[in-house]
C-alpha cells in the first residue's frame, strides 16, 4: 500500500441525515443552520426538494443498507407527523434499512405533547432527542428557550407514553450564572428521569451567535472543574457509561447514528446546510460534501442544492478519523485507521509514538484511545496529527 495514496478495501456503514433548518425563535448560544418560522412552514416544498437531493445522491449508497436516519436542526419536531410519515416512507422506497435501523428525531420540549408524540411513533420515528439543556427557569430564560422546566419533564412523559422507549436528554452546563450546585441539580433531575441516554456538555460561546457578540457571565474555572468531576461520578454512579466525549448512556443504549459518526462511517446529509462524508470504492475517493444554507434557495435548487464538497487526501485523514475515533472514550480498533480511510497506519505511526511518549495516547498493538491527561487536552492531541 503506498502511504500516499487512498486504496479503499471495503465500503463503511451508512447513515442518512435530514436537516429541518426551521426554530421558533433562534437561541441566542445557537451556531447551528437555524431559521425562525415566519408563518406556516413550507412542508410539501421541503419534502420535495429533499427527495430531489436524495434522487441525486443515491449513487453514493452503493446497495448499502441504512444504519440510522437523524432528523435534525433546527426544530423537527415543527413538522407535523405526516410529513415524517410521508418523507420515511419515500426514502424506505429508494434505499434498503437494516432491520435494526434508529431513527431519531429531535425535539423541543416547547413543541411537542403527547399527541404528537403519537404521531411521530406512529410515523416511524424510534428514539427521541429532547433538547431540554436545563430544568432551571431562569437558566432556560438565560439560554432563550421557549420550554420551562415542567414542559421538559412532560415532554418525557409524554413520549414515554407514546411508546418511546429510546430517549435522549440534552442538558447543558456551565451556563450564565449558573453556579455548581445548580449544574448538578440539573443533573441530578434529569436522572431521576432515567433516560436511556444523556449528552451532557459545557456552553461554548460560538462564533456568529448573539453570546459571542455580547459574552454573558459564564462560570469560573475552578467551578466548571467542580462541575465536571461531580457530575461524571454522579453519572457513573447511576450507571451511564461515558462512551463519548458528552455522551453517556445506560447499557446498549448508546447512539447508533453518533456511534457511526465516530468511527468514520458514510453519512449522507439531506436539507438545507447539510454535510456528507462519502466513501467510493470504485474511484478510491473519500469527500466531504455541504448544501446551500438558506432554505428558500434550497427548495428552489434544481441541482440537489450542493455548494461545494472537497476531497480527503491521504494527507488529510489522519486529523480526519482522529479527531472523531478519539472522542470515544474506548477508542477504536487499529484495523479500523485502514479500513476507514484506506491508507496505510504506517504513515501516523511516529505521531502515535510521540504521544504514547508523553502519556496521552494508549496503544496495546489492537486499539488506540486516549488516555485520561489525553483526552483532557484532546484538542493539542489531535494537533499532532494535522499532517497536510
Amino acid at each position: 500500500m503506498n502511504l500516499y495514496e487512498v486504496e479503499l478495501q471495503a465500503l463503511p456503514p451508512l447513515s442518512l441525515y435530514i436537516h429541518i433548518p426551521w426554530c421558533v425563535k433562534k437561541c441566542p448560544y445557537c451556531d447551528f443552520n437555524s431559521h425562525a418560522a415566519a408563518g406556516r412552514l413550507p412542508e410539501q416544498d421541503y419534502i420535495d426538494a429533499l427527495l430531489r437531493d436524495l434522487d441525486r445522491e443515491l449513487g453514493a449508497v452503493q446497495d448499502r443498507p441504512l444504519v440510522s436516519i437523524f432528523f435534525g436542526g433546527g426544530t423537527p419536531s415543527l413538522f407535523s407527523p405526516g410529513a415524517i410519515q410521508q418523507l420515511l416512507a419515500a426514502i424506505h422506497q429508494r434505499i434498503e434499512w437494516q432491520q435494526d435501523i434508529e431513527i431519531t428525531l429531535e425535539a423541543n420540549p416547547g413543541t411537542v405533547d403527547e399527541q404528537h408524540f403519537s404521531g411521530f411513533r406512529q410515523a416511524g420515528i424510534n428514539r427521541l432527542s429532547l433538547g431540554v439543556q436545563s430544568f432551571n427557569n431562569l437558566s432556560l430564560q438565560h439560554l432563550g428557550r421557549i420550554h420551562n422546566g415542567e414542559d421538559a419533564e412532560r415532554a418525557l412523559h409524554g413520549a414515554r407514553a407514546a411508546g418511546f422507549d429510546a430517549i435522549n436528554l440534552d442538558l447543558m452546563y456551565g451556563l450564565p450564572g449558573q453556579c455548581a450546585d445548580d449544574a448538578l441539580a440539573d443533573l441530578r433531575q434529569a436522572l431521576t428521569l432515567a433516560p436511556g441516554h444523556l449528552s451532557w456538555y459545557e456552553l461554548t460561546l460560538e462564533p456568529n451567535t448573539a453570546f459571542y457578540k455580547q459574552p454573558p457571565v459564564l462560570p469560573q474555572e475552578g467551578a466548571m472543574e467542580a462541575i465536571e468531576g461531580s457530575g461524571r461520578e454522579l453519572l457513573q454512579q447511576a450507571g451511564y457509561g461515558r462512551y463519548e466525549v458528552s455522551a453517556y448512556a445506560q447499557s446498549h443504549r448508546a447512539s447508533k447514528h453518533n456511534c457511526n459518526y465516530w468511527q468514520f462511517g458514510d453519512y449522507l446529509g439531506l436539507g438545507a446546510g447539510a454535510h456528507s462524508k462519502i466513501s467510493q470504492l470504485g474511484d478510491n475517493r473519500i469527500y466531504r460534501q455541504w448544501k446551500t444554507r438558506m432554505p428558500t434557495d434550497y427548495i428552489n435548487s434544481t441541482d440537489g442544492g450542493t455548494a461545494g464538497n472537497r476531497e480527503l487526501t491521504a494527507r488529510s485523514l489522519p486529523i480526519e478519523f482522529m479527531m472523531n475515533a478519539l472522542r470515544l472514550s474506548e477508542g477504536v480498533p487499529r484495523t479500523l485507521y485502514t479500513a476507514r480511510t484506506g491508507t496505510d497506519i504506517a504513515l501516523i505511526e511516529p505521531i502515535l509514538e510521540q504521544l504514547q511518549c508523553k502519556g496521552l495516547l494508549l496503544d496495546d498493538g489492537e486499539r488506540i484511545c486516549t488516555t485520561a491527561t489525553g483526552s483532557r487536552f484532546l484538542d493539542s492531541v489531535l494537533q499532532a496529527f494535522m499532517t497536510d
